[in-house]
């Protein structure tokens, strides 16, 4: 089948208003301000895989498993910024986040396994698709609620994750529980009122709020804030404070283990614009990773003296967005451009994983997914975003090379170094 001619970004909303209903609705989650998200571009012929376990229930859904060497722990923290209020709500209510930190973990027995979604968010992110609850499970994690952190990992470099406009950092989870199992800390954020859905403890549930033709730069300069106001509250906690607002206990040993010389962020769509940005207003991230996000605002055109790594789907890329080839060029600390043939713009979030095995309930066909996702396994596509990810954050946080970074490898041939 030819290749779909690629179409301009300013036009993906009227493309994405005229697809069917289930298919619009899917493509909405993530879409970036001025289409900086959903590409739908070249259908090819489908190659999907099962992931996750053969035992899993019925109407289940799973994520493929972590590859590190060690367990994988989680908490929710609830944060509150006295000092800002929020800029999506009327009310002058201060600013408040939920975020989840994965790492390593011991002493797994006894602590469940954290949802992907807790029960009142995860209703309302598949009632907003259409789907009803009863039709589908969403995944369980790899993330021990609340295990102690394993003292063999040592000092854990910390990663931050930011999701795309109107997702949830729930759909960073396969790559975050990964990278926690190589031994990060991992903290995937949610932004309040700009993500789709947000339960704070007690089962309290905010939604998007943010006014129709809210500037991107205006999003990306809030999540930035946001950012720097979570690793201020890391900072705490390896001092030994506890930030939570309802003082609900930390993980035993997460005090000592936290590593703030260590820091990189990585972000996918819209999350990944948010990276530069966030890497301007605080110093103490060394190192970022764009996942396949148009760049906006004043961070594309200033020079960052930090490693950068941009890894694009098969249509984007350096050569096709300008943002991305002007950011390039302001880029004077170690930089890398990476390509994965046969994927497409959701492939970098957990949609790529969850979308094939709900096709049904989402009304969905092979040829929407593939618009959606492009050719690539579902578990190849996530295996080698995992690898690099951790072979790019290895280099620039614990010094270890790797050669994967060094050039293309015959044991991934799907990833192309874009010269």
């Amino acid at each position: 089948m030819k290749h779909a001619r690629r179409r301009p970004r300013s036009r993906m909303r009227e493309r994405i208003a005229g697809t069917t209903g289930a298919l619009a609705v899917v493509l909405g989650a993530g879409i970036g301000q001025a289409a900086a998200a959903g590409k739908t571009t070249s259908p090819h012929t489908a190659k999907t895989a099962p992931l996750g376990t053969p035992d899993a229930a019925p109407g289940g859904l799973t994520l493929p498993a972590p590859t590190g060497r060690y367990s994988v722990g989680m908490v929710n923290l609830h944060l509150r910024d006295a000092k800002r209020t929020d800029p999506w709500t009327p009310d002058s209510r201060p600013r408040e986040l939920m975020v989840s930190l994965w790492y390593p973990a011991t002493q797994t027995a006894g602590h469940p396994a954290a949802p992907w979604l807790e029960s009142a968010a995860a209703t309302h992110f598949l009632t907003s698709r259409g789907v009803s609850p009863n039709a589908v499970t969403l995944p369980t994690t790899a993330g021990h609620i609340g295990a102690p952190v394993d003292p063999k990992a040592g000092k854990l470099p910390v990663l931050l994750y930011s999701t795309g406009l109107h997702s949830d950092r729930a759909t960073g989870t396969a790559l975050a529980q990964d990278l926690a199992s190589r031994g990060y800390l991992v903290v995937t954020l949610d932004d309040t009122h700009d993500d789709g859905e947000v339960q704070f403890p007690g089962g309290r549930l905010e939604v998007n709020t943010m006014p129709p033709g809210t500037h991107a730069s205006h999003t990306i300069a809030v999540r930035a804030a946001d950012t720097r106001f979570v690793i201020d509250q890391l900072a705490a906690i390896a001092r030994g404070h506890n930030p939570d607002v309802e003082h609900a206990p930390l993980p035993h040993g997460l005090s000592h283990a936290v590593n703030m010389n260590r820091i990189g962020m990585f972000g996918a769509s819209l999350g990944g614009a948010v990276v530069p940005e966030a890497m301007h207003v605080d110093r103490r991230i060394h190192a970022g990773a764009n996942l396949d996000g148009q760049f906006f605002g004043p961070a594309k055109t200033r020079d960052l003296d930090r490693p950068f790594l941009l890894f694009s789907s098969q249509n984007h890329n350096r050569n096709t967005d300008g943002s991305w080839s002007t950011f390039w060029k302001h880029l004077k600390g170690e930089r890398f451009d990476l390509k994965l043939r046969g994927s497409e713009h959701l492939s970098f979030m957990d949609y790529e994983a969850l979308w094939p095995q709900m096709a049904g309930p989402l009304g969905l066909s092979p040829t929407q997914l593939i618009q959606m996702f492009g050719t690539i396994a579902p578990d190849r596509a996530i295996e080698i975003q995992r690898t690099y990810l951790a072979a790019f954050f290895d280099k620039e946080l614990r010094h270890q090379h790797s050669p994967l970074l060094d050039g293309p490898s015959r044991h991934f041939p799907e990833l192309t170094f874009v010269r």
